[in-house]
């Protein structure tokens, strides 16, 4: 009897054990899966600016609905928390977790950062992403980050961007000459050795450097959102094409502390609301910037010019020049250079037979609504 007694107490026990070990496993996921995760979004754009702004705000109201309130992310504006030319520093020292803005801006950290936004003459919005999700741009991303503590996600483009807002006719290279110019990255770069002067100045601070002439001229995006900073009121030139900033990608960065925090699902809805915003901010700005520039000429009598030829070619060399020498002393500048340069030689040769040519036939017979 007492044989049988504990034989029957040693099977009772072992399986309760073998259930507890079935059921712990699961419990626990079951217990991250409902934790709620409450981060911090910095951004270097004022706080809901239209295009830029908004994005780091759809992300925030997308991750809210997919995760049924289980990360939520509170945006702060451009010095709300932290200043604008001080959010990577913030995410990567975990004061935020995450942060918006352009890659660019961080160039002074690792020179590579400026292949992430736009590359003078490089590649436009619907090629930047091709490169990033198929040519082995992203991974190269991740890499240069790494270091900094950040994972990057693209989080939008604002398409071609417009060369900027003038107080001065452009006719020559003779006119560039001491022209001090708001232009960031490596088109900053450009300028200042064409024979100007480039300087970095937040967004919200753009249009009384301009008022006070601060600044002979500024770069920002495009009609969209110059005609919502105001910069008619003060600049008269409006010149063409954006040749610094060809298909300019903003960013999304993450601490890796709090990527790696989060669960497995989480982490999916994080990717899937950055690819969302990404292309989103591209369709809105592609919706918008006719209407405004239509406003900005018709309406406030924006003269609308386009750069000479010569001027375009000039520019055109010394960014070659520029690059060479970014890359000739960074190991991984120049690995993300051969990849990018790789990937819009072979884009460039289909897009001469397909966009480029679809965009010539669809203007046959026809004529431009807004006449520089």
């Amino acid at each position: 009897m007492i044989k049988t007694l504990v034989i029957s107490t040693l099977v009772i026990l072992l399986a309760a054990c073998g259930e507890q070990q079935a059921v712990s496993p699961s419990d626990g996921a079951a217990a991250q899966e409902q934790k709620t995760f409450k981060w911090k979004l910095v951004t270097t754009w004022p706080k809901n600016y239209p295009g830029l702004g908004m994005a780091p705000e759809n992300f925030a109201t997308l991750v809210d609905r997919m995760s049924q309130g289980r990360l939520k992310v509170k945006v702060y504006g451009a010095g709300q928390m932290v200043p604008a030319l001080e959010v990577f520093d913030a995410v990567s020292q975990g004061t935020a977790e995450m942060g918006h803005g352009a890659a660019y801006y961080w160039k002074g950290k690792t020179p590579a950062a400026a292949f992430f936004t736009s590359v003078p003459f490089g590649l436009n919005a619907q090629e930047m992403n091709s490169w990033l999700y198929y040519g082995g741009g992203m991974e190269l991303w991740r890499e240069t980050y790494a270091p900094f503590n950040l994972v990057p996600f693209a989080g939008g483009n604002s398409g071609v961007q417009m060369a900027g807002w003038f107080n001065r006719e452009i006719n020559n290279l003779d006119d560039l000459q001491g022209l001090k110019m708001r232009i960031p990255g490596i088109g900053g770069e450009v300028i200042t050795r064409a024979g100007g002067e480039a300087v970095t100045i937040p967004g919200g601070e753009l249009y009384t450097a301009m008022q006070t002439g601060l600044i002979d001229a500024t770069e920002w995006v495009g009609p969209y959102n110059d005609l919502a900073f105001g910069f008619h009121q003060v600049a008269k030139y409006y010149y063409y094409p954006g040749w610094h900033e060809t298909g300019s990608t903003l960013e999304l960065i993450i601490n890796k502390e709090a990527w790696e925090s989060l669960p497995p699902d989480l982490q999916a809805m994080v990717e899937a609301a950055a690819r969302t915003v990404n292309q989103d901010m591209l369709d809105e700005y592609t919706a918008r910037n006719n209407a405004a520039l239509v406003q900005l000429v018709n309406e406030h009598d924006v003269q609308l010019r386009r750069l000479p030829d010569d001027v375009l070619m000039k520019l055109k060399t010394i960014t070659r020049e520029v690059l060479d020498e970014l890359v000739a002393d960074d190991p991984l500048a120049s690995k993300v250079w051969d990849s990018l340069q790789a990937f819009q030689s072979q884009v460039t040769d289909y897009h001469e037979i397909s966009e480029e040519a679809y965009y010539r036939a669809r203007r046959l017979g026809t004529e431009s609504t807004i006449q520089p």
